[in-house]
């Protein structure tokens, strides 16, 4: 069910080293503005879908798998810091790791999950898709609204300080919402329904995420793809037939930070 993240993987990169190419490299004259309002746009909630898939179906620990994103953007961040903007801003792999923790934490305070011990919720005979075997919990209300004031603190706090900001924190929860309602085939019309219910606050964040009417249109229809993936789509994708080399998904991110550093401030 997850062979569409090898495509994703290469999508991904590419649309990301695009609008960083456009936005950072070629000059004003070139007027290529349109591809980092286009391509690019497709970059972040794609990331962001990967992400959040991977955090509930693919591993049984998610924490370590926000602490690797976490890594990642550490060693971006300085080459990243060279790049031009107004202030200071924590890159990407912080949206991501603090978005991934947070829908996490929201799904263990709902049901029954030993704290970031993994959300696989498809028996292991089950070839239906992502479906979800989780039962609610009795939680202590006050407890859960101090953790709901603290989350949202955090929330409000960095928002401000990562890209994307506070919309960009809140696309990975959404997709964990709207992934994990969206049944396989044996999803009953009141699943169905609520499936539907849960993608539409994450289709409105992806439209407020940007400003022009191109790159409104595609972030959502970036993520409305993402979403009918996890509808049952991810049935007609076959497996990549050139996996990306996870060396160079690792290092890409910052790898292709520090190149642009090179290019913008080489002497001469």
């Amino acid at each position: 069910m997850s062979y569409w993240t090898g495509w994703g993987q290469w999508l991904a990169l590419i649309t990301m080293t695009v609008d960083h190419i456009t936005r950072y490299l070629l000059p004003d004259s070139w007027d290529a503005g349109w591809a980092s309002s286009s391509i690019g746009r497709i970059a972040f909630p794609l990331f962001s879908a990967m992400v959040a898939w991977h955090g509930l179906f693919n591993t049984r620990n998610p924490l370590r798998y926000a602490k690797r994103i976490l890594v990642i953007g550490l060693v971006a961040q300085l080459p990243y810091m060279t790049m031009p903007r107004d202030g200071f801003q924590l890159n990407i792999c912080f949206t991501l790791a603090a978005g991934l923790a947070a829908g996490i934490l929201l799904r263990n305070m709902l049901y029954q999950e030993q704290p970031f011990r993994g959300l696989a919720f498809l028996h292991s005979n089950s070839h239906d898709g992502p479906s979800s075997q989780r039962q609610p919990v009795s939680v202590n209300t006050g407890l859960a609204i101090a953790n709901l004031v603290m989350m949202s603190l955090a929330w409000w706090v960095l928002g401000d300080w990562v890209e994307y900001g506070h919309l960009g924190l809140a696309m990975i929860p959404l997709y964990m919402l709207a992934f994990s309602q969206l049944g396989g085939s044996s999803a009953g019309r009141l699943t169905s329904l609520a499936g539907a219910a849960a993608t539409l606050p994450l289709l409105l964040n992806a439209g407020l995420m940007n400003s022009s009417v191109m790159a409104k249109s595609f972030t959502v229809a970036t993520s409305l793809t993402m979403v009918l993936l996890a509808a049952g789509a991810w049935r007609w994708v076959s497996r990549v037939r050139y996996p990306m080399p996870r060396r160079l998904w690792l290092a890409w991110y910052p790898a292709h930070f520090a190149v642009i550093a090179l290019l913008l401030h080489w002497p001469g």
